[in-house]
């Protein structure tokens, strides 16, 4: 299968080279840093010393991220490296001295947001660094004229490019990673990391993709296919177990690729990995296009029914008409897509199958969103991602005849009313489900759990379930979640085989504690 095109971007005002100490040898270095006494002339009386007043390392920042979960680990391991180095991670932007602002690309309200908070940022008079796909992508464009960017793959230097902005200097590292001449999966694993919840640790396989979607600005920013190694991988994930983490996310652009560039794949890295997963932890697999999954649907099967791997797949169709497909590049038929599905929900029981649809692709006809409802009506979707075409500058979609806007709001519109008009747990009420609690909910009313199948589970927010594998048996269901009443007397298991850091402490640094 063809891979993409090249990125247009080149590595400009990129200041790695091969003889640059790692990031483990610049924290040692920060440490150990020894004062020497130096020698100066006597200042002439009245004439005062010319010192450099601004410090880096000292400040606080505030981290906003966008996006996928591949850039909510970016952020979490640059927040981890700031805060390593002395810097103070805060989550308020008001008392912030640095915004770094991590961005997404794929859609414009997306980007939209990233540039508002930026001249929000510049209007407060705080010293702002960006990061994530936008600038990867297009690091030219007029409002990040003088502004410090991390590349995507230089995530690893935050530090440096957040030393450098504090001192008021413009730095910009767009480089790739790469080894004996090939390209690698990105910053190693092991960096220091703040995770956003302390149970659950995101862990990105590989970076980029093969495909070309046509209108996918992603592209141009993670570029192609690389992995990390099984090895890489695996350690991570041991690491993230021995600092009381239950449940691990495995994400990337496209995780069906996982190691063709390494001569590996997919199910052999899951296999490797359920080897260390704990009783009771979980594992999510993150989204996969249909072409690579079909290599591997036996294996798949057998994975996902695995007691510690959810029986849950994110396989985005895009479109039931295979001419739109055609037009999107998407490499397979609307057949290729149903013979994953009709396969996994044979195999595997009970499984949860979410996908991602566009409305308005150019040249969409009334009868190929006919095609794309009707595929709605025959699945039922629980999880259905639905996005209203946006054109992305620089990309081939945007060059294309358009839909008018107000037809794909319309069918926008359509699509939404049709997903819900069913409802994916009402015949479930009366089961009684096992769930792993991780989260708090958005009202904060409720804890947060998902059973086998990844469905949301609402619990009683008591801090006894918080990180628990619990019996609950359901007694109300909406569209997106069901209601779960403990169990009385049932065991209440323990996944985590550590005690969990704290929240705002640093993996791989466990005597780093948040400062009061």
């Amino acid at each position: 299968m063809a891979s993409a095109c090249d990125s247009p971007v080149d590595d400009i005002e990129d200041m790695v080279t091969s003889h640059d100490p790692t990031p483990h040898e610049r924290q040692f270095a920060r440490r150990n840093i020894v004062p020497r006494p130096r020698k100066h002339k006597l200042q002439p009386a009245g004439e005062e010393l010319q010192t450099d007043s601004v410090i880096p390392g000292t400040q606080k920042i505030w981290v906003r991220t966008w996006g996928c979960s591949h850039n909510s680990s970016d952020g979490e391991y640059m927040a981890g490296q700031l805060a390593a180095s002395g810097y103070k991670i805060t989550e308020n932007p008001a008392d912030a001295d640095l915004w770094l602002l991590n961005s997404c690309t794929v859609k414009n309200p997306a980007e939209d947001h990233f540039r508002n908070s930026i001249k929000k940022a510049q209007e407060q008079n705080k010293k702002v660094v960006v990061a994530g796909c936008v600038p990867q992508a297009q690091p030219r464009t007029d409002y990040l004229k003088e502004l410090s960017i991390i590349g995507v793959q230089q995530i690893d230097r935050v530090v440096e490019v957040v030393d450098e902005a504090i001192k008021g200097h413009s730095v910009r590292l767009l480089g790739q990673k790469k080894e004996k001449g090939k390209r690698l999966g990105g910053a190693r694993l092991d960096l220091p990391k703040i995770r956003k919840n302390p149970l659950i640790e995101i862990i990105s396989i590989n970076t980029g993709c093969l495909n070309a979607c046509t209108y996918c600005k992603t592209k141009h920013a993670r570029g192609d296919l690389a992995s990390y190694s099984i090895e890489e991988l695996v350690e991570r994930a041991r690491q993230s177990f021995q600092e009381g983490v239950c449940e691990i996310w495995l994400t990337s652009e496209d995780t069906g690729a996982y190691g063709r560039d390494i001569g590996t794949d997919l199910p052999s890295l899951l296999w490797e990995l359920v080897k260390e997963i704990p009783e009771g932890a979980m594992l999510r697999l993150g989204m996969t296009n249909p072409p690579y999954i079909l290599e591997h649907l036996e294996e798949m099967g057998r994975i996902l029914q695995h007691p510690r791997v959810y029986s849950f797949l994110h396989v985005p169709v895009q479109s039931a008409s295979d001419s739109v497909l055609m037009d999107m590049k998407r490499e397979y038929c609307c057949a290729d897509f149903r013979r994953v599905v009709d396969f996994l929900k044979e195999r595997v029981p009970g499984i949860t199958i979410a996908t991602d649809i566009i409305c308005g692709f150019p040249g969409e006809t009334d009868e190929d969103f006919e095609q794309t409802m009707e595929l709605v009506r025959q699945y039922r979707f629980p999880s259905l991602f639905i996005n209203q075409f946006y054109p992305r500058p620089g990309t081939p979609a945007a060059k294309m005849e358009q839909v008018p806007a107000h037809v794909k709001k319309q069918r926008t519109k359509e699509l939404s009313a049709l997903f819900h008009t069913y409802k994916p747990y009402d015949h479930k009420i009366g089961e009684r489900q096992r769930v792993l609690v991780t989260e708090e909910s958005f009202d904060s009313q409720h804890y947060v759990a998902h059973n086998k199948f990844y469905e949301q589970v609402l619990v009683p927010k008591k801090p006894e379930f918080k990180g628990k594998m619990i019996e609950v048996d359901i007694y109300e269901a909406g569209k997106h979640y069901m209601k779960g009443q403990p169990v009385e007397d049932a065991r209440v298991f323990t996944p985590s085989i550590a005690q969990p850091l704290q929240k705002g402490q640093v993996s791989g640094l466990p005597q780093m504690i948040p400062k009061p």
